[in-house]
Formats: C-alpha cells, sequence, structure tokens
C-alpha cells in the first residue's frame, strides 16, 4: 500500500521503518527536519515516564527494551546499555518495571550518594538522540521513503499524496489535526553538562526540588528535569535551571565543576492514554492509524507502538 506516516520524530521514523520492512511504499510528512523535534532533545533513557494505560505501556515497554538491547550489542550509532541507580530516602517497594531491565538489586551502601538510604541499581538502553535519531533517518530513507516538508493544517491537506493509509505520529499536534482535547503539552526543561567521567545514570524521581536524573553520554551530560503538565512556553527559566543543577549534582557531587553547555525546553505529547488505534472517520475515504500520545516515553516505547501501528495496517 501507500502509506503516509506524518511525522519524523522516534514514533513516526520507528513506524516508517516498521512499513518499509512489509514492503508498503512509504511516504513520511513532517513539517520540519528532525533535529527541530522533541525526540532530538531528549535524554532517552528507557524508563516509563507518564503514559498509560499501564498494562499495554508495560507490554510495549518491554517490546522496545529488547529492540533496543539488541540494538545495542549490534553496535547501532547512539545506542548503549547503561548502568543504572535509582535513588530513595524511604525503603521503596520493588517497582513495577524492575521485572523489564536487567541485572536488577538492591544497591550497596557505597553505590549511594550522601543523603540517601536506598537504591536500586540495574541496566537499561541509553539512546544519544543526536546520534541515534539521524541513524534512524537514513536507515529510513535508505530503504526507499520519500520525503515531503510541509507543515500540514489538517489531515485532509494529505490528499494529494494519494495515500491508501495515513499514519498519524504528529506528537503534540494531533490534538489539533484531528480534534482530540486529551492532548496536551508536558514541558520539560534539561541541562546539558560536560561530562566529568561519569558512566553510571542516576535519578530520584521524588527529589524534594522536583525530579532528577543524570543521564551520562559520550561528550555530555543531560540533567533534568521536569514534568509541567499544560505548559506551552519553551523558554528556558534560568531559576529551574539553578534548581535542576542543584538536585543533580546532589545525586552525582562529581558534577559539581561541570561546565554548563546548554539549557532547552522541549514539548512531550501528554495524554491520558496513548493512542495506537485505527480511525475510519478522521479522514473520509482514507483510514488512518493513530500513534501518538507518549507522554515522557517516546523512546521507551516507540518501538512497540511502531509494531502495533504496521499490525493495524496490516489488517486493511
Amino acid at each position: 500500500m501507500r502509506i503516509v506516516v506524518l511525522g519524523s520524530g522516534i514514533s513516526g521514523l520507528s513506524t516508517a521503518a516498521e512499513l518499509l520492512r512489509g514492503r508498503h511504499e512509504v511516504i513520511v510528512v513532517s513539517a520540519e527536519p528532525i533535529t527541530a523535534t522533541t525526540s532530538f532533545l531528549a535524554a532517552a533513557v528507557w524508563f516509563p515516564t507518564a503514559a498509560g494505560p499501564a498494562d499495554r505501556v508495560r507490554a510495549w515497554s518491554e517490546t522496545t527494551f529488547e529492540h533496543l538491547a539488541g540494538l545495542a550489542a549490534a553496535g547501532a550509532p547512539g545506542v548503549r546499555m547503561c548502568a543504572s541507580l535509582a535513588l530513595y530516602r524511604d525503603e521503596p517497594a520493588i517497582p513495577p518495571w524492575a521485572r523489564s531491565v536487567r541485572s536488577f538489586r538492591s544497591a550497596h551502601r557505597n553505590e549511594l550518594p550522601p543523603g540517601y538510604r536506598f537504591g536500586f541499581r540495574f541496566e537499561v538502553p541509553l539512546v544519544a538522540m543526536p546520534t541515534y535519531l539521524p541513524f534512524l533517518s537514513a536507515q529510513v530513507d535508505a530503504a526507499g521513503a520519500h520525503r515531503v516538508l510541509r507543515t500540514v493544517a489538517r489531515l485532509g491537506d494529505l490528499a494529494d499524496l494519494a495515500p491508501d493509509v495515513v499514519v498519524n505520529c504528529a506528537g503534540l499536534r494531533a490534538a489539533e489535526l484531528v480534534g482530540d482535547p486529551e492532548v496536551y503539552p508536558i514541558r520539560g526543561q534539561i541541562v546539558r553538562v560536560a561530562n566529568p567521567g561519569l558512566s553510571v545514570s542516576v535519578r530520584d524521581e521524588a527529589h524534594p526540588l522536583g525530579r532528577a536524573y543524570v543521564h551520562p553520554r559520550a561528550n555530555d551530560c543531560v540533567l533534568g528535569g521536569s514534568l509541567d503538565t499544560g505548559e506551552w512556553d519553551t523558554t528556558p527559566n534560568p531559576d529551574l535551571t539553578r534548581s535542576i543543577l542543584r538536585r543533580c549534582r546532589e545525586l552525582a557531587p562529581a558534577l559539581a565543576d561541570s561546565e554548563v553547555l546548554e539549557t532547552v525546553v522541549g514539548l512531550r505529547p501528554g495524554r491520558r492514554e496513548v493512542r495506537v488505534e485505527l480511525d475510519t472517520t478522521a479522514l473520509p475515504g482514507i483510514p488512518v492509524v493513530h500513534n501518538y500520545g507518549h507522554g515522557g516515553s517516546g523512546i521507551t516505547i516507540g518501538h512497540g507502538c511502531a509494531l502495533e501501528s504496521a499490525a493495524l495496517v496490516a489488517t486493511l
């Protein structure tokens, strides 16, 4: 079939890749280059965040984990398995994601920074999106995808491309495209600093100043962050930058003198439940498969959602 995939973030490109494997003709439509997508800015460590429903997210997450782990083992650019540490001030229950990660165990006392009594060690995929997203985009192009750079105000604007199917991976813009009032922005601010030699990803989801994480990459560390529901402003907040630096330096004291490289803001596509479903009413005469609303879990569930989207196309 001739399929238009709307969106070139991690969801759109992952779905395009799966459709191309199914021998479909694929046209990827986007309003901007991949470097301008929220996906390109993402810290991109596997960890289910701000997405539901829980059962479907768990299944998508586990499928995506194995896919990313396979890419890491194969040496895909920007993808590696990363030792991780989740920190707690009070004794925690075993988290629901524990069954999905590798090498899960309680942290030893000498692995905990000052002020923390409890933690879990585990291993998850970490994806450097400025490296991996161009690699995935090049794979999609090499497999034969066509590219169209245009702004789409409504799904009907795609009719001139004569699609048999449209796959809607428009992220936050899906709200206006299909009139979905459940879509909302989740503002995320991160700070990039020089990496002083860290290799372990560290997080405290209940830090008193706000959720905190330190994700080390080859040449920098991504520090975060925020989950500001309903906020559209993409201007970096200097006070929040200072707060992120303070909380993350508590998690990783080695960051105390690290040079701040930049502060960036992205808008994640929030929705009470991720929408992956077939819709025969959104575009008269042309079926639409929706794949949007991934919240803060785009890299965590993206491949699983892409597989399900491709399976829905196969039913047509």
